[in-house]
């Protein structure tokens, strides 16, 4: 196998969606490149979405369905009632969308979101999922088994781009890359995208390491056939950069 000799991350995240991970990969000496599979999109429902904010609990399940949230709700999502957040990262964005006590829990996955304590006694309780479709997939169900009325507001999508081959083919080359993934939908689609396992190509490509952001995601990984793959401490820039300083030299 060939020896890192560069420091490049190439990320899974949605084209647009690369700010604050490029400042923290720049922070730590390395280089981000951008994997263009995939591009965020708004679905507006504004009954759904209203439905959503006016529940006394209210989830947000990524940065950006905040960041649409907020636009299609004009700017300002302070509602009386509870806001949770997946992470530290959607936390940051309820507060920018004028959220000053959102919560968040220290293990930032579905998991981690469903031991908090505001989401134990909630029969009769409406909770609104403000979401894409796919998103937390394993959230809605356990919350609704608790006794919830669920109410779901998909405020944007993840729509596939076409191409990628030549990025595809740089990331194969590219002797030092460490691929980022915090997303099962978009890890999905790098796999539609890859030469089959069997080919000197696929494997190529799945010899590359990769970071993952839970146990969830590297399962996926592992049965798509990637060989070196790492869990980070959850899907903030900073935890997918400092996994990838153990497996990546920084120059």
């Amino acid at each position: 196998m060939d020896t890192p000799t560069t420091s490049t991350l190439w990320s899974l995240r949605p084209v647009g969606e690369h700010a604050a991970l490029r400042r923290v990969a720049q922070g730590a000496g390395f280089r981000l490149r951008v994997l263009p599979l995939q591009r965020l999109v708004a679905r507006a429902d504004a009954a759904r979405l209203a439905a959503a904010l006016t529940a006394p609990i209210r989830l947000y399940t990524s940065p950006a369905a905040v960041r649409f949230a907020a636009t299609q709700a004009g700017g300002d999502l302070r509602r009386a009632g509870i806001d949770l957040a997946v992470g530290s990262g959607t936390a940051a964005a309820l507060r920018c969308a004028g959220v000053g006590d959102a919560r968040s829990p220290t293990r930032m996955d579905s998991e981690g979101v469903l031991a908090m304590a505001e989401l134990q006694v909630l029969a009769g309780t409406a909770v609104g999922v403000i979401t894409a479709p796919g998103g937390r997939g394993v959230l809605v169900p356990a919350i609704r088994e608790r006794g919830a009325e669920v109410r779901v507001a998909e405020v944007y999508r993840r729509a596939n781009l076409r191409g990628g081959a030549r990025r595809l083919a740089e990331f194969r080359d590219d002797a030092g890359a460490v691929l980022l993934a915090s997303s099962a939908e978009a890890f999905a689609r790098l796999e539609a995208a890859l030469p089959d396992a069997a080919s000197a190509r696929g494997r190529a490509l799945r010899a590359r390491p990769m970071v993952v952001s839970s146990p969830r995601l590297a399962t996926l990984a592992a049965r798509a056939g990637f060989l070196r793959v790492l869990i980070a401490d959850g899907p903030t820039p900073a935890a997918l950069v400092a996994a990838a300083s153990r497996v990546a030299p920084v120059q």
